[in-house]
């Protein structure tokens, strides 16, 4: 059986427990103000948030803030057009206190139904595709994913990224939209968490080769499959390929985590001098000529990071040998980035008051 969302189970409460009272003071409304009925109420209130919030570009935090960008709005629309329905409606609602209270119940009640979608901070186009893998062996996670026959490619859909109900770049994400194939209209679709974190562990991260890689998978994979709703735990993304499918042999990332919430992203490098500076042949050399292999190899390493840094926003920490010792300290760091977010929030009353008060 699958395991309750426990905030989605608590907003579902919450909207019964809404729509409940808004029986109950609706016709107290209808009394006070003459509306002939709840329908109307809706197409002069309920229906416009859409006219009064910019929808397409504001991430709303709260059912306060959804509250007072409506209000705002509804007030300079009655402005703007003082001879129109916006400044009669809004009058009306002025000099109804019942009104008001009706509003303010049923935009909370709205913004709870609509709460994945106005909560969240939306990826740009161009970041809404991330590309993963070893060279021959790499995979595409979108957020909309279609396929673009002439072009023979993936693309997003960007009409539809801020309608995307699981939450960015997490467990739920590649549950729905599965890993594309690039090129090919062709996906792998995982029906099941235990499905996708076992192609994570066995396929991805085993391609890579390295021991240290797997071993924080596994740790990975354990802390998604303890978790009460693994659909919210931020995904582990191995590989992430600086050039995406613009370069094969460039830079790549052993581990990212991109906080669904609000979209910062953290990279995690592990550094064995095994790989990453080890000089293997130094008979013959100078020790000035191996001063400056070591210094080409290290600057390799910090260009890498930089890069990463300057076109995708990624802070990347990086781990050497005496850290590598202790695998489980690290995964320790990267449980910080992965416990699930929320955003708590005290509704007011007030702010009906605040926006209201004062004439046109």
């Amino acid at each position: 059986m699958a395991k309750r969302d426990p905030e989605k189970t608590a907003r579902n409460r919450l909207i019964k427990e809404l729509t409940e009272e808004l029986k109950d003071l609706l016709p107290s409304v209808l009394k006070e103000t003459g509306i002939k009925s709840v329908y109307s109420i809706n197409g002069l209130f309920g229906g416009k948030f859409a006219d009064y919030i910019d929808i397409k570009n504001e991430v709303i935090h709260s059912p306060e803030h959804f509250i007072s960008l409506y209000l705002s709005g509804f007030k300079e629309m009655a402005k703007k057009k003082p001879y129109s329905a916006h400044n009669r409606n809004f009058k009306l609602l002025q000099s109804s206190p019942k009104l008001q209270r009706y509003i303010y119940l049923f935009l909370k009640r709205t913004y709870l139904r609509n709460y994945e979608a106005l909560s969240k901070k939306r990826p740009k186009v161009e970041d809404a595709a991330i590309w993963i893998g070893q060279n021959n062996a790499h995979y595409g996670l979108l957020v909309t994913p279609r396929f673009n026959v002439q072009k023979s490619q993936w693309e997003n859909d960007k009409s539809e990224i801020r309608h995307f109900k699981p939450l960015y770049w997490s467990i739920g994400h590649i549950i729905e939209t599965g890993l594309v194939i690039p090129g090919k209209n062709e996906r792998i679709n995982f029906s099941s968490v235990d499905e996708y974190l076992n192609f994570f562990l066995n396929v991805i991260v085993r391609n890579s080769g390295s021991n240290y890689e797997y071993e924080l998978a596994a740790l990975y994979r354990d802390y998604v499959l303890d978790s009460p709703v693994p659909e919210n735990i931020p995904l582990l993304i191995p590989e992430f390929r600086y050039g995406g499918l613009n370069f094969k042999h460039l830079y790549r990332l052993d581990f990212t985590i991109i906080d669904p919430i609000d979209l910062n992203k953290i990279g995690f490098e592990l550094s064995p001098w095994s790989s990453h500076g080890y000089i293997a042949k130094t008979q013959g050399l100078s020790q000035r000529e191996i001063n400056k292999i070591a210094k080409y190899n290290f600057e390799k390493e910090m260009k890498k990071h930089k890069a990463f840094f300057r076109k995708y926003g990624i802070f990347v920490l990086i781990y050497t040998d005496s850290d590598l010792a202790n695998l489980n300290k690290i995964f320790d760091d990267m449980r910080r980035f992965l416990e699930p977010k929320t955003r708590k929030s005290t509704l007011q009353f007030q702010i009906m008051q605040d926006i209201l008060s004062g004439n046109l």
